[in-house]
């Protein structure tokens, strides 16, 4: 049987990937880092980075629709659906920043750090894929979550707003028919905002290597969607429907990684069933060699290890919260984060906006406990970095601002 445009479009998944992991090694484009920087040091230019990435996949997105080359609306994954699942974006979103941030770096990082040697990333990225795994073909979601979270989800198509996208929202408050297309005007709005606030600042601008790193990450995930949901991703479609088994996880996508860690630990249970490579899976690898062949060419390639139990035992802790959080959260930093936020979806909005406040209030928890030692409890800490992010007022501060 001809499986010649699946083949297509696995192999252009790998090569995105290895361009992915190859600039993001380059650039040292992380989340974490991003978050770390701001909170600890003040320094928001790796966070402009990642802002940069997002505005141009959103404006990739919005190009291509204008011009009808993607339909994202019609994605595997289902960022603009019409139920808003508030719950799992907030709760999966804080627990994937607390769990990366304990494992030393996103899902797509400790790819990235495996391919420059550091074995550590051998465990988080098996624990993160065994947690997604029971997280979707396990049950685990069925069981824990979704009985409690579906009923407080609001269905927006009973108040006559299709899905989540804030063009539709937008369309559908102000009665315009047809509200999709503001998608495309919101979208080059968005992007135009977040250009103007990214590149305000003089030194974010003369950074060459942070801006390769935004405008390459972004490029790469609109990329994605080209190919999975434009002319090749619809002819991938139409092929596999006529297959009596067709491969798995055929459709309109882009990157995401904590699904396709538990693909990954599916496949590893049957190595000989190519067929059950995908494109997620295609990007995971990709992803490993392209930084592999950075820090090769580079002489950058240097070994890890844990340094003791404890450094082992948060970074387990932490894959099993990523693994959790990601699937609960619909996506990860780079799969929610720049993905799920390029289609415009309000759900990606809020589930960012958790994994960055995780992220921040483990990092300040962390570092109260270590400059207090015993007399900054759990509590105390977590107040002292609450009042220090604005969300709690200075009277309920317990210990000095650091």
């Amino acid at each position: 049987m001809n499986l010649e445009i699946t083949t297509q479009v696995i192999l252009l998944a790998g090569v995105m990937g290895v361009v992915l992991g190859g600039v993001a090694n380059k650039t040292n484009f992380c989340t974490m880092g991003a978050v770390s920087d701001w909170v600890n040091m003040g320094d928001m230019s790796r966070m402009r980075s990642w802002f940069l990435a997002i505005a141009v996949a959103i404006l990739g997105v919005a190009v291509l629709e204008a011009m009808s080359l993607s339909e994202v609306a019609s994605s595997r994954v289902p960022y603009r659906g019409s139920t808003f699942l508030w719950p799992r974006y907030i709760l999966g979103g804080l627990l994937f920043g607390v769990g990366m941030t304990l494992a030393s770096g996103c899902a797509n990082k400790n790819l990235v750090r495996l391919g420059g040697g550091n074995l550590k990333s051998v465990f988080v990225l098996l624990v993160v894929g065994v947690m997604a795994y029971l997280m979707i073909r396990g049950g685990m979601y069925g069981t824990l979550f979704h009985g409690w979270i579906l009923p407080i989800s609001p269905n927006l198509s009973s108040v006559g707003i299709s899905d989540q996208s804030l063009g539709t929202i937008a369309g559908s408050l102000a009665g315009v028919e047809g509200p999709s297309g503001l998608n495309i005007h919101a979208g080059i709005l968005l992007a135009a905002v977040l250009l103007f606030i990214v590149f305000r600042s003089r030194d974010f601008r003369s950074n060459r290597e942070l801006l390769v790193g935004g405008v390459v990450i972004g490029l790469v995930i609109a990329a994605g969607w080209y190919v999975t949901s434009g002319p090749m991703g619809k002819e991938w479609v139409e092929f596999t429907e006529f297959m009596d088994e067709p491969p798995p996880a055929v459709g309109a996508q882009s990157f995401t990684f904590v699904g396709p860690y538990g693909e990954l630990v599916y496949y590893l249970t049957r190595p000989t069933h190519v067929d059950l490579i995908t494109f997620g899976l295609a990007s995971l690898f990709g992803v490993v060699v392209g930084s592999f062949l950075y820090a090769l060419f580079s002489r950058s390639l240097r070994v890890e290890w844990f340094v003791d139990f404890k450094d082992f035992l948060n970074h387990m802790i932490g894959a099993v919260m990523m693994g959790v959080g990601g699937v609960l959260a619909i996506g990860c930093t780079i799969g929610q984060g720049i993905t799920g936020v390029s289609t415009l979806a309000l759900g990606s909005f809020l589930a960012l906006g958790s994994i960055i406040l995780g992220s921040a209030l483990t990092m300040k928890i962390q570092y109260y406990k270590m400059v207090y030692e015993e007399e900054a409890t759990f509590g105390k800490a977590l107040v002292a970095g609450m009042v220090d992010l604005h969300l709690l007022p200075q009277s309920m501060r317990k210990l000095d601002a650091i």
